[in-house]
């Protein structure tokens, strides 16, 4: 009974004191929290340094703005003071406060101040040319502020010094050399050591014509940075700030093809299509998260490591910028300051100042998403085109040629105009791009000719093309075309004519030169139409004695000496409408509070409307699919008689052994 006893009491002590050497003996790393990670991300923020106003949901409202942002970025960094800052470039070009881009470098030098610590280049970047970027990547780095780092690793230096560095080239490597650019940093927070790569991708390049950076493949330049970074650094996570983007066509969309390609990355910040991704898009176990553009919202995030060592996104929210987040006050502070010296150096010269009322709007104008995703006819396409025209018949030194046609591309408009006072500021951030070859901030008007034939051309690109890339989609005046979604590619428009002064049509002669105008940037990107095509698509700008245009800063549009600039363009016919009620400020008109007809969507699948009035191309189309269809059928029939044949020769074969 004794020795029972003893071995009771045994079995119980041993039962309460096993657990706890069991607990000793697990390995540490099963003992120890999973490592976690939060981040707050930007992209696309295009100069939005203030709050401004916008149409959202079909109401004026204000939001974004960076002082705003900081005191979010602020209440995140209370909570977690590890939290990893990243922005997707394009953080310049899209307000007035560019026009210090050069000298001030205030966009860079605001995400220092919201402890950014990290941003690669976007295209709109290289919008003030190679010096112009140069210069700004120099004026930020002796700021002797903070400053987040520079990451991109697929510019293709090699190449360039090997064919010799032109001048704008050598410019920005030494402004590289100035910043400390580099192809990725290694980061530590919170006991995660974080390696974050840039990118620059290949829609990126075409969007940037004044572009004189060669650049390699970025696929496999990120494979190569991610060999390097894993042959060289002990990191427990890679993140790709990327310049790409993503687009509906997963087979077209960069970014989405980057991380099915490089599986390593546990993260991409993904810019440059300006899209809201309200969950993100998730390749084997590499995410993929954006948050639209101009800081209306941030993207934040935690992810924490499995077991495996890869990363699981716990949580994910885009946050509106609203007003009822208050601004910090040092961050807005700095913004004003930034934005002080823009009247006297630049809004000066064209008798403006930034808070100048050019009209009074109660029109309701469509969205600016509109105008990409909504494939018809808007009223700001139809202001903004009208007003090209304007300017250019208004000019002081206008030379009596009217302009049958002017095409605002939906890329170029980067905001709409809310209800109430339009202002300067409102005019130059709803058209801001570029610069001139007079190093003045802001694209200018060009003026070339193109052939009736051309225009029909035109039409069916932006009826048949522009789905694929909804940048291009245009908007017209002088123009009206019906077209038909279902019908046949680029076999779309079922009528086209242009409209007089009067409202009167005015049939197409396909032979005669009509004069069309633009802005410069709009100009570089049409030529590419007749390559990108392989010819197929011809669009040949052209003087008015009918040769080509071979540099499209030879048909700049000039007033007493100047540049004409799209913007200015914009404000001069804000200015021109009539003060409807008197107070003594121009109005904008009831006329854009309606449709006029110049793209009108069919959207018929009657047998008749789809096969009328075939074009040349549709001739083309069906030459192609009745090859095709031959080479089918042919390859069928072969693939018949071979194995017949086969079949042949095996009975032979087996008659042979029988016999």
């Amino acid at each position: 009974m004794r020795n029972k006893s003893r071995i009771l009491t045994g079995i119980l002590a041993a039962a309460l004191v096993l657990p706890l050497f069991a607990g000793s003996a697990l390995p540490a790393e099963a003992a120890e929290e999973a490592k976690t990670v939060d981040v707050i991300f930007t992209h696309d923020t295009h100069s939005h340094l203030n709050t401004f106003s916008t149409v959202v949901d079909e109401e004026t409202v204000d939001v974004g703005g960076f002082a705003r942002i900081k005191t979010v970025i602020d209440s995140q960094k209370a909570k977690n003071p590890d939290t990893l800052v990243l922005d997707g470039g394009d953080f310049s070009m899209g307000t007035l406060v560019q026009t210090v881009y050069e000298e001030e470098a205030a966009e860079l030098r605001m995400l220092g101040e919201l402890g950014c610590e990290a941003t690669t280049l976007g295209n709109h970047e290289f919008d003030y040319r190679s010096e112009g970027l140069a210069n700004m990547l120099k004026s930020a780095a002796a700021s002797g502020d903070a400053l987040p780092e520079m990451v991109v690793c697929n510019v293709d230096w090699e190449a360039m010094e090997a064919a010799g560095l032109n001048e704008g080239q050598q410019a920005i490597r030494d402004a590289f050399d100035a910043y400390d650019v580099k192809d990725y940093i290694v980061l530590e927070k919170g006991g995660v050591d974080i390696a974050v790569i840039g990118v620059f991708g290949k829609d990126a390049l075409a969007c940037a014509p004044t572009c004189e950076l060669l650049f390699t493949d970025p696929v496999e330049a990120v494979k190569e940075t991610v060999a390097d970074i894993q042959k060289n650094e002990d990191v427990d996570m890679i993140v790709c700030v990327s310049h790409s983007g993503t687009w509906e066509d997963e087979s077209k969309s960069e970014d989405e093809i980057l991380a099915k390609s490089v599986p390593q990355l546990d993260l991409i910040v993904s810019g440059h299509t300006h899209t809201d991704l309200e969950e993100p898009i998730v390749h084997g176990d590499t995410y993929i998260v954006s948050t639209g553009e101009y800081g209306k919202r941030i993207g934040s995030l935690s992810m924490e490591q499995k077991s495996d060592g890869r990363w699981e996104m716990t949580e994910y929210e885009l946050i509106p910028i609203t007003t009822d987040i208050p601004a910090d006050a040092a961050a807005q502070e700095k913004v004003d300051a930034f934005f002080a010296a823009v009247d006297d150096t630049y809004l000066s010269a064209f008798g403006y100042t930034r808070e100048q009322v050019l009209a009074v709007n109660d029109i309701e104008f469509c969205a600016l998403d509109d105008l990409s995703l909504v494939h018809t006819e808007h009223n700001l396409g139809d202001l903004l085109s009208d007003a090209y025209v304007y300017a250019v018949e208004n000019a002081a030194d206008f030379d009596g040629t009217p302009v049958d046609f002017a095409v605002v591309p939906s890329g170029t408009v980067r905001d709409t105009y809310g209800k109430g006072e339009i202002t300067v500021e409102d005019v130059f951030n709803s058209f801001s791009l570029g610069i001139g070859p007079d190093g003045v901030p802001g694209y200018p008007l060009i003026s070339v000719y193109l052939t009736g034939e051309e225009l029909r051309t035109a039409a069916e690109i932006d009826a048949s093309v522009t789905d694929y890339m909804t940048t291009a989609r245009m908007y017209m005046s002088g123009l009206n075309f019906s077209y038909n979604p279902n019908r046949l590619i680029l076999n779309r428009v079922t009528d086209l004519y242009l409209v007089d002064a009067d409202g009167n049509r005015i049939e197409l002669e396909d032979d005669k030169l009509y004069r069309v105008v633009a802005d410069l940037y709009s100009g570089q990107m049409l030529s590419a139409v007749t390559d990108m095509s392989y010819g197929i698509l011809s669009l040949v700008p052209k003087y008015a004695d009918g040769t080509p245009v071979e540099d499209f800063e030879d048909v700049i549009i000039y007033e007493n000496g100047s540049e004409l600039k799209a913007w200015d363009a914009i404000a001069r016919y804000m200015q021109s409408f009539p003060d409807s009620d008197g107070d003594g400020i121009a109005n904008v008109p009831e006329y854009y509070d309606s449709l006029h007809d110049r793209k009108v969507v069919e959207d018929s699948r009657n047998i008749g409307d789809l096969l009328k009035n075939p074009n040349k191309y549709a001739g083309m189309i069906l030459i192609v699919i009745l090859i095709l269809i031959f080479l089918v059928v042919l390859i069928a029939v072969l693939v018949v008689k071979l194995i017949r044949r086969m079949r042949r020769k095996n009975a032979d074969t087996i008659k042979k052994r029988r016999s």
